[in-house]
């Protein structure tokens, strides 16, 4: 079986170029540098600005770009900043200034990123103090350490105090290191020392439909669980019912998977948390980034992802409360927000140990540990030539998630579903999303009796939400299978954030086959069987975080496919976003 293809050739009057671009921008865009949208937004901004200069447009073009990859700003070489800083039409020189862009140093911002940086930075340092009322700390430390009784759990009973104690706490760690306990703990904490009819109101939120429901599983309780579009109340256009000008009325606001959330969001977010409520912040700074603009979490936890920052007043409140005896710097009181879990307490498994490695950014530990698993690691080097352990996960997996849905039994169907991912860096191409959905489904239709899929929608099809849809109740993430139903009639049932959603397929909008995914929309999940497919190394989309991400997805098996000079070249390569949050939050104090 090949699994190899041509790429098509390339249509020179295609969508993907600006055919009247200016020649800097043209060359650009004809190279893969800029697509045509960042030419024709910088050639808009020209117009409107009356700027005609092919090198300024350049610098606004290769701006939108880096947002478009994530980035909050573009770091120009000295001549270019030059060059920008003379342009008074499209750079803003102050606070109140309207202009598309702004010039800080030699970073180039589109004006929204810029305002969201410091709009961010600011309330999340405004939120970085004691409460107001902390209660009796003896009593604290009685319940903190009745929660977490033993020594193991040490760092926990630190995370909880800090979050029973500040306005503001962030709970960092990788998979297995008590993140969901902890959130659980502090939630029944929380309660638990309110006091007789004083309950706080609890929002407990996650990015995706399908992160919320983990983290609902995990707190269980009369607190539900939702995805922070739904508590932040969305409304058409894009705008939010709860905002700074009409707050969250919870009391505390615990936000899971964090690292998914881009810097316009959270922005969103942390302006309708009350001032005088709590907000705790958790998640995996080493997973992907957001898909939109930031690298909010790793920014916020900072310095504080290698050692503790807590100051020496923080230290002494906490050894009060948890009797621990903290390390850490004294100089950026940020740093008191902030507790990081590094102790794993899932077994030392050799799916654990690969993860450590790559996180370390450790090439020949991370290729020891592929090579050495025992059993609940295969390593595939030439997928061309030896694709079978991929092929019997995905049909022991599938097989009977179709079988199950032919017969009308939704709960099977899609707990098989939940059982297996074949996960790509790319959505198209030889190792992407499209090839691989066509080659899982050859390998069904061998397999499996009577299969044979089409373009219409068929019991035993799997679906992935591409899109919130507020009126159909599912979210980005979530993911269904097709059904058989009474009357021989089809419906679409969907895993949506903890509840199960039955839908006609003709109301379906937003979906795609799921035989396959990115790894960027396996974010917030994990999956018994786990399969990776790593890309080439010359591949833009190669990064340490994209396998850590994909390699923690897996509880108990993985099988990786990938050459070992892409599994190196991803270890070795971080993808680092540009980003100045990180320095405003902890920038030495004066």
């Amino acid at each position: 079986m090949s699994v190899i293809e041509e790429p098509p050739e390339r249509d020179p009057f295609g969508p993907e170029l600006a055919l009247r671009a200016p020649e800097p921008l043209a060359l650009l865009n004809q190279g893969e540098t800029l697509i045509a949208a960042d030419v024709h937004v910088a050639t808009a901004l020209g117009r409107i600005a009356d700027v005609n200069d092919a090198e300024v447009l350049r610098c606004v073009a290769l701006t939108v770009a880096a947002t478009r990859q994530g980035h909050a700003f573009l770091e120009l070489e000295p001549d270019d900043a030059e060059l920008m800083r003379g342009c008074s039409a499209l750079i803003g020189d102050d606070e109140d200034a309207i202009a598309p862009l702004r010039l800080v140093g030699s970073r180039l911002y589109l004006d929204r990123y810029w305002r969201e940086e410091r709009r961010l930075a600011a309330a999340l340092t405004a939120k970085n103090r004691m409460r107001a009322d902390v209660g009796d700390l003896a009593a604290l430390g009685t319940a903190i350490r009745g929660a977490f009784p033993d020594d193991e759990f040490a760092e926990q009973r630190t995370a909880a105090a800090v979050a029973l104690l500040r306005d503001l706490t962030v709970i960092a760690g990788g998979p297995g290191t008590g993140k969901t306990t902890t959130v659980a703990r502090i939630v029944a904490l929380a309660e638990a020392l309110a006091g007789s009819g004083q309950t706080p109101l609890i929002g407990l939120c996650a990015p995706t439909g399908k992160a919320a429901a983990r983290l609902q599983e995990a707190v269980g309780g009369s607190v539900r669980a939702s995805t922070i579009h739904r508590l932040l109340g969305w409304l058409p256009g894009g705008r939010f019912r709860h905002d700074a000008s009409n707050r969250l009325p919870h009391d505390l606001v615990i936000v899971d998977e964090t690292s998914m959330v881009p810097l316009s969001l959270m922005v969103r977010l942390v302006g309708a948390v009350r001032d005088d409520a709590q907000l705790v912040l958790v998640g995996d700074p080493d997973q992907l980034a957001a898909i939109e603009v930031g690298a909010v979490l790793r920014d916020i936890v900072g310095p504080a992802a290698e050692q503790p920052q807590f100051g020496a007043a923080m230290r002494a409140t906490l050894a009060r409360v948890t009797g621990a005896d903290l390390s850490g710097t004294e100089d950026r009181s940020f740093g008191d927000a902030v507790a990081v879990l590094r102790r794993g307490h899932r077994s030392v498994a050799p799916i654990g140990a690969l993860a450590e490695a790559i996180r370390r950014g450790d090439g020949d530990a991370t290729v020891e540990a592929l090579s050495t698993g025992d059993g609940s690691i295969t390593w595939i080097q030439d997928l061309a030539a030896d694709a079978v352990a991929v092929r019997e996960h995905a049909v022991s997996a599938y097989g009977p998630m179709i079988a199950a849905a032919r017969e009308g039994d939704a709960a099977t169907a899609l707990r098989q579903l939940a059982a297996f991912r074949l996960l790509c860096a790319h959505r198209h191409g030889p190792l992407g999303v499209a090839q691989w959905t066509e080659t899982v489904e050859s390998w069904l239709r061998e397999a499996v009796a009577g299969f044979e899929p089409s373009a219409q929608r068929y019991a035993g099809l799997p679906l992935l939400a591409t899109r919130n849809d507020y009126e159909l109740r599912l979210h980005n993430g979530d993911t269904g299978v097709v059904v058989r139903g009474e009357d021989d009639e089809l419906l679409a049932v969907f895993d949506a954030g903890g509840e199960t959603v039955r839908l006609a397929p003709s109301r379906l909008g937003d979906v795609e086959p799921l035989f396959a995914s990115t790894v960027h929309k396996s974010q917030g999940s994990e999956f018994d069987v786990t399969a990776l497919l790593l890309p080439e190394p010359d591949s833009p989309l190669l990064s340490r975080e994209l396998l850590y991400t994909a390699v923690t997805r897996a509880r108990m098996t993985l099988v990786l496919a990938g050459s070992e000079e892409s599994v190196r070249e991803a270890v070795a390569r971080p993808a680092g976003r540009a980003s100045g949050l990180r320095e405003l939050l902890w920038a030495p104090e004066a």
